[in-house]
């Protein structure tokens, strides 16, 4: 392999320059510094292979262009949407770049959160500048370096289809000067494009990932193979906080295949693990353990979660989120008033690829394979549960069957770790549908309590706010916290946790999952009041799509529903006299009504509305429902978005169709029940997704903007429940303040 020849000055010509070109190979790996990311930065490494900066674009010689993705790919689109904003400015085909999974490094963090982490639809918020400056250093690196080939001034060349142009010489590929471009300064006067000019961004565009995941190219989680390993599968206690009492294994050791049974505890959780030479052997030989669990005391049900929210209601002044006003003295000069109390139960995430991990593990460190939406929390759970030091750790991102949220935590990468590094060998554990559905991390139960007063010219003037519910944090942040201080020493990592918990707002974030969407409800009020309860029943909860949207959006968009129809007064014009300050709202509104023919239903059916705004995006939706025999049939949802500058319409379309659909699905059927601290639903028979008979013809209009983008993953969830439930009122008369929706 030739050294490549690097000359800092104008004495290369063109013809000796391309002879070194190509015979040299090697890369050019770009990154920029970005405030707020300190271990970024220009190393300006030069080597016969390639010049390495740490970064998310890579040249080789022989033009192939290389985009680190350094957010997980889980259908909703990052794959695409973060290559099209690279390929904007780097004037690059997207069908032409190969992209890799970023590998764990601090470098790759979510700026919004300071860890490895993809959720809360922040993706292309948080990368649609610093990806887009990636490129257009790479770009203008390439124009410095074909300048001094060329002797000519760099405004004068142009970039297009990865070649620099000049107005009178031969274009020159960029693979012909990685090597030159490694020597040239990082532009400090960098211009990116404006959007008159954008080629890529805004455009419809095929996904970059269908022919992968079409042909079986995409290598999931559940796909990984490697040479010599063994298949586990876990028997966990059937209520969180379980453990267990006897066990007898003896006739699962002596069935066909198994290598090994032991007992395992991590991640909260206690088992016998079964370690076999084929997965179905290691299923068999399940059947055959004995085991007598051990199940707390005070492990929930139904009744006990429900009676302790209203306790903590009735008893806890809870913390006051928002205090405009005086609603206190709103209500003792009320007219009228209306109070009201809404339940929405535990929620599963039912990700069709269910909870799987590989790993290995020898002397010399251990990798870990994992679908996992936080790489860098997933190498902090492997550590926890093992042997090895975090350095020691190398995590591998596969292609995500499903994410909503579920695959934030960790506790399958803790438990085929905890295997694995005894054993020394590969294992790949994998979750049944059953067990996914009964170890889950659930979307939280919650009670809501609103009251509304009415001033004496009927107007609206008073809204109180009061809910129950867990923090989702206090499950997250062992691992978090750990991740967050990751150089620290392992044996510090519980006090972290520890420290995470009681240092909320200093150590750790505030956890606003239980109140999102209420607290910043954005009616005018002139007296609103907001308060939360931490209420804690000890059943493992986490993030699910859209989070505290996804009851909230319900909660706020019935009530004030109620309010209109209690005043007798049209649902769409007294939400717009409440939105009178908020334009984009009612942009989004406006379209809604105009694209659904607002009060023209469809033949047989009722309309409701509701508009809700999360990770920055305002959503509105017009359902269309019939109600016949107690059953629910939602015909059409028309839904409108402004999400700001838009990547790839097409995915932002697809992104609210699923929304909707994920959201009618919790809205009809979505329900996890406990007794005795035991989920009682297993598998989709009982625990079940909108069937395609059942999905109702979805129109998606995007509003044109040119503020800056926001999430487009979860916003879709919030309002469609309450759209549904609204037109069920028209329907029948039935307010119904509790999911699923089951009319009498």
């Amino acid at each position: 392999m030739a050294e490549p020849i690097i000359t800092p000055d104008n004495s290369l010509n063109r013809r000796d320059f391309l002879k070194t070109s190509g015979l040299a190979s090697g890369a050019l790996l770009i990154s920029v510094a970005l405030p707020g990311c300190s271990s970024l930065g220009h190393k300006g490494m030069v080597s016969q292979q390639q010049w390495q900066a740490s970064a998310w674009v890579r040249i080789d010689t022989d033009d192939k262009v290389t985009f680190v993705l350094d957010r997980v790919e889980m259908g909703q689109g990052t794959y695409s949407g973060l290559v099209t904003l690279l390929c904007e400015e780097l004037e690059v085909e997207p069908a032409s770049v190969a992209v890799e999974f970023a590998e764990v490094d601090s470098i790759y963090n979510n700026p919004l959160y300071k860890l490895q982490i993809t959720g809360g639809s922040t993706s292309i918020a948080s990368s649609y500048e610093r990806i887009r400056i990636a490129g257009a250093t790479a770009r203008e690196m390439l124009k410095q370096a074909a300048a001094r080939v060329l002797n000519e001034p760099v405004a004068s060349l142009r970039c297009e289809q990865g070649q620099v142009f000049s107005a009178n010489r031969q274009p020159i590929r960029y693979g012909q000067l990685v090597h030159l471009a490694a020597v040239e300064s990082v532009p400090g006067n960098l211009e990116l494009k404006q959007p008159e000019q954008f080629r890529y961004i805004g455009k419809n565009a095929q996904r970059l990932d269908t022919r992968g995941k079409i042909t079986g190219q995409a290598q999931y989680g559940i796909d990984v193979e490697l040479p010599g390993m063994l298949y586990a599968v876990v028997s966990r206690a059937p209520a969180y906080g379980g453990t267990v009492k006897t066990y007898d294994a003896s006739a699962a050791k002596a069935a066909a295949g198994v290598v090994d049974v032991l007992e395992i505890a991590a991640a909260g959780r206690h088992g016998i693990a079964v370690v076999a030479r084929s997965y179905w052997q290691a299923r068999k030989a399940q059947q055959l353990l004995k085991i007598e669990w051990q199940t707390p005391a005070n492990a929930p049900s139904d009744a006990s979660v429900w009676r302790q929210y209203e306790q903590d209601l009735d008893q806890d002044s809870g913390d006051t989120l928002r205090n405009n006003g005086n609603f206190r003295r709103a209500a003792k000069q009320a007219t009228s008033q209306l109070q009201a109390e809404y339940r929405l139960p535990y929620l599963a995430h039912a990700t069709l690829e269910p909870q799987v991990c590989v790993v290995s593990a020898n002397r010399h460190g251990m990798e870990v394979w994992a679908p996992t939406q936080a790489p860098s929390l997933a190498r902090i759970a492997a550590a926890k549960h093992s042997r090895y030091s975090v350095d020691d750790i190398l995590v591998h991102t596969t292609w995500i069957g499903g994410g909503f949220g579920r695959r934030l935590m960790q506790d399958f990468v803790a438990e085929c770790a905890f295997i694995a590094d005894r054993l020394q060998q590969p294992v790949k554990l994998i979750f049944s549908r059953e067990e996914d559905t009964q170890h889950d991390y659930y979307r939280p139960a919650s009670l809501h309590r609103l009251t509304a007063t009415f001033d004496a010219q009927g107007q609206l003037n008073g809204w109180q706010h009061r809910l129950a519910h867990p923090k989702v944090m206090h499950w997250f942040v062992p691992d978090a916290a750990a991740a967050q201080y990751h150089f620290m020493p392992k044996f510090m990592f519980s006090t972290l946790a520890v420290a995470g918990k009681l240092g909320e707002g200093i150590l750790a974030p505030n956890d606003t999952s239980g109140y999102e969407g209420a607290n910043d409800l954005p009616y005018a009020i002139d007296n609103l009041r907001m308060d939360f309860v931490h209420s804690e029943p000890g059943v493992p909860v986490g993030y699910w799509r859209a989070v505290g949207h996804s009851h909230n959006g319900f909660v706020t968009e019935s009530f004030i529903d109620e309010l209109a129809h209690q005043q007798q007064q049209d649902p769409l014009d007294f939400r717009r006299r409440l939105l009178q300050q908020h334009p984009r709202a009612l942009a989004v509104l406006d379209k809604a009504a105009a694209l659904a023919s607002w009060g023209q239903p469809l033949p047989g059916c009722k309309q409701g509305l509701a508009i809700h705004k999360s990770f920055g995006s305002w959503v509105a939706q017009i359902a269309d429902v019939q109600v016949q025999n107690g059953s629910i049939r939602v015909k059409r949802v028309v839904c409108v978005v402004d999400c700001g500058v838009v990547v790839n319409p097409d995915i932002v379309r697809a992104q609210m169709e699923g929304g909707i659909i994920f959201g009618l699905t919790a809205a009809l059927y979505g329900k996890i029940n406990l007794l005795n601290g035991t989920v009682q639903q297993s598998n989709f028979h009982d625990y079940p997704l909108l069937r395609l008979e059942e999905t109702p013809a979805i129109e998606v209009a995007i509003i044109d903007s040119t503020a800056e983008p926001t999430g487009v993953g979860e916003p879709g969830v919030p309002p469609l429940a309450a759209a549904v439930a609204n037109a069920v009122f028209v329907a029948t008369g039935q307010r119904l303040r509790q999911l699923p929706l089951q009319p009498s």
